[in-house]
């Protein structure tokens, strides 16, 4: 069994993982503390906001496998760099959008700088540490992401407060310069012993190829299934351009199925899921990615919108779930190595369940400390799955294909992410429609008022009307009731799924060297 020699350098290289980590945390709950405002300036409804949020996880998804094998090819240093700077890039866009399709298109592009950054930095991991200082790393990468998810809202909030919203996407630029040179001061080149081997570092022939084919399969079949989702709830499930995406998706992601079965080198290397470790520890971290986005999205409307808490009050109001996130992370390592993986991970999706059952509870005259104590425990429990279940998926890969295992593992967990703020936020559009109470509004007001509460309030402002707004408040928190409920359910079969399939110890499988033993390990 190959051994890892530790590199004197790898904590120093850690600190250029956890700023680049900490520049993306920061950017995602900055978006959803900005939508309300973004909302307002730019008249966006629901699906307009729902595809700020979506442009930029539909492509971070669809690019992170093409992402890691560049990682494995040609440098996973000098990918991390390049991505942090189409990062920045989409940033300097982001604040210069004047209208709504600008925005998404920033957004799409910073996607792009997402993906090739986070399976990247997730994948140096395994080469630069051992398996006994590695559940560390691991802690201290999510860590570093839960970090950003504080500052996020209350950097964000005293920014909306005192500047335009672009603003929001302008401070990113400092925050990703300050990771390039983390990066290119701290990180060393990281890449498979063979190719490092190889001369010039030149690819390797064996080495998976970014298939520019199976891309851009995955990104419009992704594409296709979010944009049906989103637009479902306006036009309707039986409308013919709905079902018509449906239907490609559908064909567009069975066709890079079949394509990757069939190619000797696949960009999506199914093999790496029969590692039963590595299948369910990604199963468990897509459902968890699900719920959290999802209630990342319909939360700050109602702390804004609702409860008329301003930008920076929102964001200070959602310190209780990234202080459950942050206790969870330290404590998390320590009850792995006490009760195991499998346990630890059922245990804290069974505490998200319970923290969207009793959110699923709120009403409009439950006031914030209620709301606290629920976002309390979503926190820990998000924190108390996640790490461990990355860990283990982490650890179940081969070195040789850390980067586009990691791909893989943070490709599925966006997907869940976008089809969460897809789904649930398309629940909660039409549950707030419905139940939105427009009786005496024209059709053409009655119409803007059921697009978002945010809406809603505005015509109630104009018109006056005080029970337009009152029944707008109550639709909305029934809304987000009902969106809690899903996320519950859905934490509790995520808990029944990994007490019984995750493997009890997982241990990280090596890429055999010698035939006869790929072919033993084949047979078994």
């Amino acid at each position: 069994m190959e051994t890892i020699t530790p590199d004197p350098r790898r904590w120093w290289a850690l600190a250029a993982l956890v700023a680049s980590m900490l520049t993306l945390g920061f950017d995602l709950t900055i978006l959803n503390v900005a939508l309300p405002t973004m909302a307002a300036d730019l008249d966006a409804g629901t699906g307009a906001q729902q595809w700020m949020a979506d442009a930029y996880v539909v492509v971070f998804a669809a690019l992170m496998l093409p992402a890691g094998l560049l990682g494995d090819r040609f440098g996973r240093r000098r990918m991390l760099i390049a991505g942090l700077a189409v990062f920045l890039a989409g940033s300097l866009v982001g604040a210069l959008a004047g209208d709504v399709n600008a925005v998404i298109a920033a957004r799409a592009l910073m996607g792009v700088g997402g993906a090739l950054v986070t399976p990247l930095a997730l994948s140096v991991l395994p080469t630069l540490f051992a398996p006994d200082e590695r559940t560390k790393a691991v802690g201290i990468v999510s860590a570093a992401s839960a970090l950003g998810l504080p500052l996020g809202p209350i950097i964000g909030g005293w920014l909306l407060n005192h500047f335009w919203w672009g603003s929001v996407f302008l401070v990113n630029v400092p925050m990703a310069a300050i990771g390039i040179a983390a990066c290119v001061l701290l990180l060393p080149e990281t890449l498979p012993h063979s190719q490092l081997r190889s001369s010039g570092g030149t690819p390797i022939p064996s080495s998976p190829r970014v298939d520019a084919l199976s891309t851009a399969l995955t990104v419009t079949g992704l594409g296709a299934l979010v944009y049906a989702i989103i637009e479902a709830p306006t036009r309707g499930w039986g409308d013919p351009l709905v079902l018509g995406m449906l239907a490609a998706s559908v064909v567009l992601i069975a066709a890079l199925v079949l394509r990757e079965r069939r190619v000797r080198h696949p960009m999506l290397d199914m093999t790496l899921l029969t590692h039963r470790g590595f299948l369910f520890n990604t199963i468990a971290a897509t459902l968890v990615n699900f719920i959290l986005s999802g209630l990342l999205f319909v939360l700050p409307p109602f702390l804004q919108a609702v409860l008329g808490h301003d930008a920076l009050g929102t964001g200070v109001r959602l310190l209780p779930m990234m202080g459950g996130l942050l206790v969870a992370s330290r404590l998390a390592p320590k009850v792995v190595t006490r009760f195991g993986a499998r346990a630890t991970v059922s245990a804290g999706l069974v505490v998200l369940a319970f923290a969207g059952l009793l959110g699923s509870r709120t009403t409009v005259d439950s006031g914030y400390g209620f709301v606290a104590l629920w976002l309390s425990l979503t926190g820990f429990g998000f924190g108390l799955s996640l790490i461990p279940a990355m860990n283990g998926g982490l650890s179940a890969l081969p070195r040789d294909r850390a980067g586009s295992g990691s791909g893989l593992l943070m490709t599925m967990r966006q997907v869940g992410g976008a089809i969460g703020i897809a789904l649930l936020g398309s629940l909660l559009a039409g549950t707030f429609r419905d139940r939105l109470d427009v009786t005496g509004l024209p059709a053409q007001a009655a119409d803007t008022a059921g697009e978002s509460v945010v809406a809603a309030h505005q015509i109630a402002q104009r018109t006056g009307s005080a029970d337009l707004l009152a029944s707008a408040n109550s639709a909305y928190v029934h809304g987000m009731g009902v969106v809690l409920l899903v996320c519950g359910i859905a934490a509790l079969v995520a808990a029944l799924l990994a007490a019984a399939f995750l493997p009890a110890t997982p241990r990280p499988p090596e890429t055999p060297t010698d035939p006869d033993m790929a072919a033993e390990e084949t047979h078994a």
